[in-house]
């Protein structure tokens, strides 16, 4: 599995399209979030700030590249050379997502760090890692599952903008409008819970327990994800 995540970040520093959209342009994007965070925290708070930055990474960094990065290695053949060594599917898997996976979680960590370092950090911090490893989570089962109805890399920008955008609207939408109105609907969208995570850890003044709950859906779309990606994921290119 080493082997494979060692070729597959050498790779990822050589594809300039997938440099962008993994660490780029998500970088971009939050640096200019933190640098106006006073403009933005009047829209909501602080938390709406770090809750955007994390579904920003997470639906460029680490959905679109995980979709790009599975139908290139499907359409090249390299997924089928894979499964003719000793290594297992699970391993396969593990080694190609392993470093973008590893990218993300760096980046939100860095931005995060520096959106605390300028504005103010937050209120649990070990429940914004919570936050954030359930959001990585959704976002990588849901690459899986995408991957299986792209069929090459160009594709991919097709596959991937409903989920990718829809994400960041929906976190841009909970960590402005709050969940006081709509509630049930809001934290069954997808990042609509985790969302409501980030700002209650960033923002404070919710209970611990009531807070951990929110897990709860963002651990169903991963089980969904889960189930479609077993049933739509292919090896070789589609005939």
């Amino acid at each position: 599995m080493l082997s494979i995540a060692l070729g597959e970040l050498i790779q990822i520093f050589r594809n300039r399209l997938v440099l962008v959209t993994s660490i780029l342009m998500p970088a971009a994007v939050s640096a200019y979030f933190i640098y106006q965070h006073e403009a933005f925290a009047t829209l909501g708070s602080l938390g709406y700030i770090a809750a955007v930055v994390t579904f920003t990474v997470g639906a460029f960094g680490l959905y679109t590249t995980t979709v790009t990065t599975l139908a290139s290695r499907r359409q090249n053949l390299f997924l089928k050379r894979l499964r003719s060594t000793p290594a297992s599917d699970a391993g396969i898997l593990s080694g190609l997502m392993l470093p973008v996976t590893v990218l993300a979680v760096v980046q939100v960590i860095a931005i995060l760090t520096a959106l605390a370092v300028v504005a103010g950090g937050p209120a649990n911090v070990l429940l914004l890692a919570a936050a954030v490893l359930a959001t990585v989570i959704m976002m990588l089962g849901l690459g899986l599952a995408t991957a299986g109805l792209t069929n090459s890399p160009e594709h991919a920008q097709v596959t991937t903008l409903p989920v990718s955008l829809g994400a960041i609207a929906v976190a841009t939408w909970v960590g402005i409008s709050g969940t006081e109105e709509l509630t049930l609907l809001k934290r069954l969208l997808p990042g609509g819970a985790a969302t409501e995570l980030v700002l209650n850890a960033w923002n404070g003044g919710v209970p611990v327990a009531d807070s951990l709950l929110l897990l709860l859906p963002t651990l169903g779309w991963v089980a969904m994800a889960v189930v479609l990606a077993s049933r739509l994921f292919r090896w070789e290119p589609r005939r």
